[in-house]
């Protein structure tokens, strides 16, 4: 099994404003990226030594879902931190540096979604709008109650978003073990998903560690703070599942 010690600890511990037309949501529409109607798993042409596992028309539309829920969520998390930032650097400027650098990270991983977004032509949420708001609002809000809230925060949702990529991960991994059994191989493009969601997994849960270190656990309330923003970001991403 897959294992993410950051996110087993903390788990044990219980443990942005953009306009509808934001370019980086709206990247996947830019003419540069290339757009294709192969989707992952439909080649059928034998490699060197294996034939390719075919995906299932549920595994295929969980691969559209997954997609759908990651652009969202990192979505989400370059307006909590655009939200935050400011705010928090205003008051401790020696943070800067760390929320730049969670910051940009997220921009990359929303970049990375969008592109998959559009080369597989899934179709975005259409909770954008709301997500929008809502993101917004708690990166500012939590920001307001102080440096240890807005980790507590960040804690909060990488946890869940930490958690979630996991999933995803183990959901490709038991394809691959199917497909071994069967003596195929999985098409090149899963290959690399699967090492883009374990990337991605593993720097939104070295923001969660980073969190810790910065006294997210000092918040008040904690509990609170921290068990509203899980169920909201469990619920964000049970909607935009589907919708």
């Amino acid at each position: 099994m897959e294992s993410f010690p950051a996110l087993r600890k903390c788990a044990l511990a219980q443990c942005r404003q953009s306009q509808l037309a934001s370019p980086l949501f709206l990247d996947f529409l830019a003419p540069n990226v290339q757009r294709t109607k192969r989707r992952y798993g439909t080649i059928t042409e034998p490699s060197a030594t294996k034939p390719r596992y075919i995906l299932s028309k549920q595994q295929r539309q969980y691969l559209d879902s997954a997609l759908r829920v990651n652009q969202a969520g990192e979505l989400a998390a370059v307006l909590i931190y655009k939200a935050q930032n400011p705010i928090v650097i205003r008051s401790y400027p020696h943070l800067r540096p760390l929320m730049r650098h969670m910051y940009d990270q997220e921009v990359g991983h929303l970049k990375t979604f969008n592109t998959l977004v559009a080369k597989h032509e899934v179709r975005p949420t259409v909770m954008y709008p709301i997500w929008e708001v809502a993101a917004s609002f708690l990166g500012w809000s939590t920001a307001a109650l102080g440096r240890e809230a807005a980790m507590a925060c960040t804690e909060a949702v990488e946890t869940e978003i930490g958690g979630h990529y996991n999933e995803q991960v183990q959901e490709i991994l038991s394809w691959q073990a199917d497909a071994e059994k069967r003596g195929e191989e999985l098409d090149d493009e899963l290959k690399d998903l699967l090492v883009t969601l374990r990337r991605i997994r593993d720097e939104e849960l070295e923001h969660l560690d980073h969190a810790v270190e910065n006294d997210s656990k000092e918040a008040k309330p904690y509990d609170p703070i921290v068990q509203i923003i899980r169920r909201g970001c469990r619920t964000a991403i049970n909607i935009s599942e589907k919708f």
